[in-house]
Formats: C-alpha cells, structure tokens, sequence
C-alpha cells in the first residue's frame, strides 16, 4: 500500500509541474460521477440504434457544451450525423436439393427488396468445413462481393445464435446476397428466395474541438467509443442472474468515453494548445466501427498528427497499476514520444501484450491508421482474462476508480509534447497494414 500511495504522490508532483490545476480537474469524483451516468442501467447497455444511444449522445453533448467545446467544422450542435443503409428480412425460403430449409438454421445478408437464385444464376456454393478457422472463413465470406450459398459442418452449429444476432446494416451496401446455411454440408441444386425490408437509419458521433492557438490545422484526436451491446437475456454469473440482461459496458467502452471528457476539461482549462484538439465519441464501433469510418472522411488524414483511441481502461493491466498499453507500438514513434513525457513518473505504456489478438485492428484506431495517421488504442484489458468482456458482468463496481483516474492524468501529461506542438510522431506505413 505504501508503495501505491508513493507512486501516485510521484505521479502528482509531475503533473503539478507540468499544469497546476490537473489534480483539480481530473479527479476520482469527477471520472466516477461520468462513468456511473455512462454505465447506468437506464442507458440500456448503449446499443446502437435504440433510445439508450441516444440518451448515451445527449449526455455526452451537454458535457461539451458545459466544458466549451467549440463544435466541428462549424456546425450548429456536437453531433456528426451520418446514415446507413439497414435490411430486416421480411421471409426466406431456402431449398437444397428438393429439401426446405429450416429458416432457423439459415442466416441471410442483402440489401435487395426481393432475391431469387438458383443454381444456374451467378451464385457460387462455398463451404465451411469441419476443422477450419470459423472467424477467418465467415470474414471472408461475409466480405465477399458475390453472390455466395456458403455450406456450414454441423460442428459449428452451437455459433449460429452469435451469427443471427449480427445486424445486418451497411454504409456501402452492394448489390449481392449472401446465405449461410448451417448443419448442411453438401448441394446440387437449390433455390433462394428473399423478401427484405430496406430502410435508412441515422446516427451520430460526438464531437468538439478546442482550435489550436499558432497551429490550427494540425490536429491531436482523443476518441472513445459510447456505444455497447444493449440488452439480452438474462446471463448466468451476473451479479443478478436471475434478472441482469443489460450490458452496461462500464469498461467497455464508456471507461474511453469518461476519459475523453475528462481530457477535454483539462485541456480546456489548460488553454494552451497549439495545436487543434479533437474530442470525440464514436457510435456504432461495436457492429462495425462504421462511427470512426465516417469521421476520417471529414478530414484531411495528413492533417492529423496523432490519434490517442482510449479502450477500456478501467481495470488494472497485467503489469497492474500505473501502466497501459499501446496497440501497434512498433508501428510509429508516438509510444515512444508518450513515454519520454513521464520520465519521472511511475506510469509506464508498454507494448500490446496479446499481439495474437491483433488488438489494433479491432478499435477505431485502425480507420485513421490505414490513412497513414499514428492512431493507436490505449488499454489496459488482460485480453487473454478479462471476465467481464462483453457480459452483463461489466458494472462500475468491477473498475478501479483511483487507477482509471491516474490514466487518464498520465494520458494528458504523456500527449503534452504533440499538444504544444514540439513533437510530431512518425506515420504508419500503410503498405505494412492488413
């Protein structure tokens, strides 16, 4: 405990160095009194497209608006609208070989009012077969531009509730069908008929700015994203088996978001970028990250200086407390740039430890950083045991408040060299990304 207490102290001595105020203004009430508002059972775990998003947004907004955030490109409110296309299949009629399908067991994706195929259409049969990676397979298929019967091993039948879950919503949806067929493994003939239901559903991101002072159009992105699962059924080892089916996403990721808005209030009040500061929260990452893909379209990605994507930070990490990682670290300088800034602290950012998981391509960092730009995710989640990822067990009471609250401060003091202007981390080099 005495060491704790050491560190922290160390901690704050260089943030009283480095800007007055910060202890005042990122504090362990204020980080609890966002996140317990982010992860309330009343926003409804958050899910895209549902009133808890929208509760999740306005929250959000008024805290820009309090803070005195300036809204992007001159707009008249904090919200980035953008809209996606959504398909809601209406009926299905599947037949191989002579045999009606069960529509339990089908999962259809298109964007087309009505479908009908047989084999002697531009339709090709694929399969996924016992044995094979069944992420890597579906990814592929589900990416697939063609018109596609995939064939699924009955092995895999027990991951078909996760597929039929998956919303079908696209921002560039094209014109082909694409139908998984599990627990059947060979075909001849066959015959596909859909009927969908096609609509346009709007959403938003979250942005403010804070203009920089002698370099306005070189920007510094702290992103976050508010969206999360919203609710299911009841789950076995939730705090209240009997009745928990909201995923309230403390961690995941309403921990980015708390610290996005904390960081805003420090550099506020700071008011000394020279550099333009962008806050945001993006929606929609969990189906898709379609929040971050549209912001990059906003601007220019040379513009861009660095992005610090803020992922579930509310728990300690492996190394435990004063620590974080940084997915891609290899990938640019900023890592090493963050860490130069606290010598003299006790925080340290190491490098992904679960490089298997390839962490930097699953947040909306990924986005920008295939635009070239030094966009990398910090974290803390033991990835390879973090018990509460994507349960209804990711409750408030699960995080460390005080550890959550000294990243988010190390996160500020760490960025103040690209901030002011004096450091500009290296690019990623985009023909080295997948």
């Amino acid at each position: 405990m005495k060491k704790i207490i050491a560190s922290i102290f160390v901690l704050s001595q260089c943030f009283n160095v480095h800007g007055q105020s910060i202890d005042k203004i990122i504090t362990n009430k204020e980080v609890t009194r966002v996140e317990k508002i982010l992860s309330a059972d009343d926003m409804q775990g958050r899910r895209t497209f549902t009133p808890g998003i929208d509760k999740a947004s306005a929250f959000i907004e008024s805290e820009f608006a309090a803070i005195g955030l300036k809204t992007f490109n001159s707009a008249t409110n904090y919200r980035q609208e953008f809209s996606l296309t959504a398909s809601k299949a209406v009926s299905s009629k599947i037949t191989i070989d002579g045999k009606e399908i069960n529509n339990n067991q089908v999962v259809t994706f298109s964007y087309l009012p009505q479908v009908s195929l047989t084999e002697k259409n531009d339709i090709s049969i694929v399969k996924i077969n016992k044995g094979d990676n069944f992420g890597v397979k579906f990814n592929e298929y589900y990416k697939s531009p063609k018109n596609l019967l995939v064939l699924v091993d009955p092995s895999f039948d027990n991951i078909l509730p996760n597929i039929q879950h998956i919303d079908r919503i696209n921002a560039t949806p094209g014109n082909n069908t694409i139908v998984f067929v599990f627990g059947t493994i060979e075909a001849t003939s066959f015959s596909v008929e859909l009927t969908n239901t096609i609509s346009k559903k709007t959403l938003n991101n979250v942005v403010g700015i804070l203009p920089g002072k002698t370099k306005p159009n070189e920007y510094v992105i702290f992103s976050g994203h508010y969206d999360h699962l919203g609710v299911g059924s009841p789950e076995e080892g939730a705090p209240h088996p009997a009745t928990d089916s909201i995923y309230n996403g403390a961690n995941d990721d309403a921990a980015g978001t708390t610290a996005v808005i904390m960081l805003a209030k420090y550099f506020k009040k700071q008011n000394n970028n020279e550099r333009t500061i962008i806050f945001t929260t993006f929606v929609a990452e969990e189906i898709g990250g379609y929040g971050a893909k549209y912001f990059s379209k906003q601007l220019a990605p040379e513009k861009v200086i660095a992005m610090f994507n803020i992922e579930m930070i509310g728990t300690e990490s492996k190394w435990g407390k004063n620590s974080a990682y940084i997915t891609g670290f290899e990938k640019s300088n900023m890592g090493q740039i963050l860490q130069t800034n606290l010598t003299g602290t006790n925080f340290t950012f190491y490098s992904d430890p679960y490089p298997d998981q390839q962490l930097f391509y699953r947040s909306d960092n990924a986005t920008l950083a295939k635009l070239g730009v030094p966009a990398h995710t910090i974290s803390t989640s033991k990835m390879d045991n973090e018990l509460t990822y994507h349960t209804a067990d990711d409750e408030f009471e699960t995080l460390d408040i005080d550890n959550m609250t000294q990243i988010i401060k190390s996160i500020a003091l760490s960025s103040s060299s690209i901030i002011s202007g004096k450091d500009t981390p290296t690019r990623v080099n985009t023909t080295q990304l997948k």
